[in-house]
C-alpha cells in the first residue's frame, strides 16, 4: 500500500487483496477456517455495485467516501483487487503520518462458495467464487488484516515521514496476532447464507 499525505489529504493506492491466495486462519463460532477469493470474483462484484463504500476499520460511522462519490476507484487485475482513494480526513492523515495505517480489508456477502480442506493447515477452506462487495476499509492498528498485506510506505509532501524498523516490526507482529472475536457480524453473515 502506498500512501501520500498533503495537509489533511491522503492518497492511498494498493491491493486490497490478492486473488487465489489463502487468508490467515480466521475464526468463526464453529472454529477456524481458511478463505480464498477466486479470480474474477472481485470484478463481478464491482460490476454489480456502483456504490462500494470506503470505511475506516469497517466502521459505518467512519465513512470516507466511495465509488459513487468519485474518491474511490476499484478494479481487479491479474494480481487482485486494486484500489486508489483520495481521503480528506484529519484522523486518517494523522494515522498515515504516524505510521498507524496497517492495511486494507473488505466487507462482502457470499454468492458462490466451494467448500474444501486446505492441504497445508488441514483447516476447512472456503473458495469464494462470487461475492457481493459492500465496502473496502483502510485499517489502522486497531484492526488486523485477514490476509497478509503489502508493506506500508508513506510520503508526506510537507515533510518526510519515516517508518522506523520498530514500527514495521510492530505492524508485522500485530498482523500475526489473533483479533478479538466479534461474532455479531459473522452471525449476520451466516443468516444471510442460510437465506439462500
Amino acid at each position: 500500500m502506498q500512501i501520500r499525505v498533503k495537509n489533511d489529504e491522503v492518497e492511498v493506492e494498493g491491493y486490497v487483496n490478492a486473488v487465489e491466495r489463502n487468508s490467515k486462519p480466521l475464526w468463526s463460532r464453529i472454529g477456524q477456517f481458511i478463505e480464498r477469493i477466486c479470480k474474477g470474483a472481485f470484478q463481478k462484484a464491482i460490476d454489480r455495485n456502483d456504490n462500494i463504500r470506503l470505511l475506516l476499520n469497517h466502521d459505518e460511522n467512519r465513512d470516507l467516501g466511495g465509488t459513487k462519490d468519485g474518491n474511490l476507484e476499484l478494479h481487479e487485475d491479474s494480481i487482485g483487487l486494486h484500489a486508489r482513494a483520495t481521503i480528506h480526513d484529519a484522523e486518517v492523515a494523522r494515522d498515515a503520518r504516524d505510521g498507524n495505517l496497517v492495511g486494507w480489508s473488505f466487507g462482502f456477502y457470499d454468492r458462490d462458495v466451494e467448500a474444501g480442506t486446505d492441504e497445508e493447515t488441514n483447516l476447512p477452506l472456503r473458495k469464494v467464487r462470487d461475492l457481493d462487495m459492500v465496502e473496502v476499509s483502510l485499517l489502522n492498528r486497531q484492526k488486523n488484516p485477514a490476509y497478509e498485506g503489502t508493506l506500508v510506505t508513506v510520503r508526506d509532501d510537507a515533510q518526510p515521514v519515516n517508518l522506523s524498523e520498530a514500527n514495521l516490526e510492530d505492524a508485522e507482529l500485530r498482523d500475526e496476532t489473533e483479533p478479538e472475536i466479534d461474532y455479531s457480524e459473522f452471525e449476520k453473515l451466516i443468516d444471510e447464507i442460510r437465506r439462500y
